[in-house]
């Protein structure tokens, strides 16, 4: 029978890794791999999770397993910082832990399915798991374009996609530091993006995995508060791998926000069978030591401001391309006004090829370059590169 199974193509992603990693050059860069690097190219352990760890070594007195529903501390100590003083609503929001955003993603569109969402309407381009994610349950996915060509949020085919949108349909949004592009919506866009979602009756669902690299942690949730604040109901999917660097313990959580408090036992009776059925329990580690960071007043500072240096240093990488303007016939000017990890070059997939082959700089076939992959010892190359092959 294992005949009958297809070679499927390998991910575009892991074989770039593959590729750096045999290059011998000394001078090779990587933007491709999506995790924050230091000036240095390390990507360190945040000093408040390793405090975190250490606790943990110290005092823990089990590794036994969790339910389904994971650490409730670690989801609840979180849910201040996702949604705001009223972090409830009233008790009208509850969450459960999940294997990473990844898992989050998948347990939100699952249980949408579940719940009778036919078509899920997703701007384009986007983090590549999510359209796979929905081809593997088998839920429709309705594209529209998300971005500009001058590097700014195309606002108008989010509301006509949301506005064409049927009554069993839904609309999966990046609340902030979009993957790919780093274009976000601006507050005034939210607003009117939340206002059509009032209006429209389309479900919801929010991905929130890089909340604090945009902009602060509050800033980059007023999109998120913004559409809760006017829909009924929603579920929200969000990470901590990136905002706590703890990407290989998989740390992530799934909320759903219902009409009334007492809708949430349904719900989550539905959530915890689909998480059964897929991971049975969700990792410990990661949430454990995340939840001590947030219960604990000086970690939390210390974390806060670890998070801030990695905000400001990728802001200072955006602000010397931008202000290097045109390169060869790229533009790099809107970087600058771009969020988190990543942004997309405007190069072809021959000059992508180009950028490896010639100057050893590695990225992803899209053009998307992971901006933390550059620093000062670096971008004069990468800058001088994107000249050579767009010129």
């Amino acid at each position: 029978m294992l005949e009958r199974l297809t070679p499927q193509p390998p991910d575009a992603l892991l074989a770039l890794i593959k590729l750096y990693a045999d290059d011998t050059r000394p001078d090779k860069i990587d933007l491709g791999v999506g995790v924050y690097r230091t000036g240095q190219g390390d990507t360190p352990v945040f000093a408040a999770i390793k405090a975190a760890e250490q606790q943990l070594v110290d005092g823990q007195e089990s590794k036994s397993y969790l339910g389904p529903e994971g650490d409730m501390g670690f989801v609840n100590a979180l849910m201040p910082y996702i949604f705001g003083a009223d972090a409830t609503m009233g008790g009208r929001i509850s969450g459960m832990q999940t294997p990473g955003g990844t898992g989050a993603v998948r347990l939100a569109a699952a249980l949408a399915q579940r719940a009778g969402i036919e078509r899920l309407h997703m701007g384009r381009p986007s983090w590549p798991n999510h359209a796979q994610i929905l081809a593997d349950i088998a839920l429709e996915l309705v594209p529209f374009e998300h971005a500009r060509v001058d590097g700014t949020a195309d606002l108008e085919a989010v509301l006509a996609a949301i506005a064409g949108a049927g009554p069993n349909e839904a609309v999966l949004l990046h609340a902030a530091c979009h993957n790919p592009t780093g274009i976000d919506y601006t507050s005034a866009e939210w607003d009117a993006i939340a206002d059509a979602l009032a209006s429209s009756g389309v479900f919801p669902i929010v991905d929130f995995a890089y909340q604090g690299l945009g902009h602060g942690m509050e800033d980059d949730a007023y999109g998120l508060r913004r559409v809760l604040a006017a829909v009924p109901e929603a579920f929200i999917a969000y990470s901590c791998d990136k905002n706590f660097g703890v990407y290989r313990d998989r740390v992530g959580a799934f909320y759903a926000m219902a009409r009334a408090a007492d809708d949430l036992d349904r719900i989550f009776s539905n959530a915890n069978a689909l998480a059964r059925a897929a991971w049975s329990m969700p990792p410990d580690h990661g949430g454990a030591a995340v939840r001590l960071v947030l219960r604990d007043p000086g970690l939390t500072e210390l974390w806060l401001d670890e998070l801030g240096q990695m905000r400001e240093r990728m802001r200072q990488v955006r602000k010397v391309l931008a202000e290097t303007g045109v390169a060869g016939t790229v533009d790099l000017g809107p970087i600058g006004d771009q969020n988190g990890l990543f942004s997309v070059v405007p190069l072809s997939p021959d000059q992508v090829r180009r950028m490896r082959e010639d100057h050893a700089i590695y990225m992803a076939g899209s053009g998307r370059i992971n901006i933390a992959g550059l620093h000062m010892g670096n971008i004069a190359k990468f800058i001088e590169a994107v000249a050579k092959v767009s010129g």
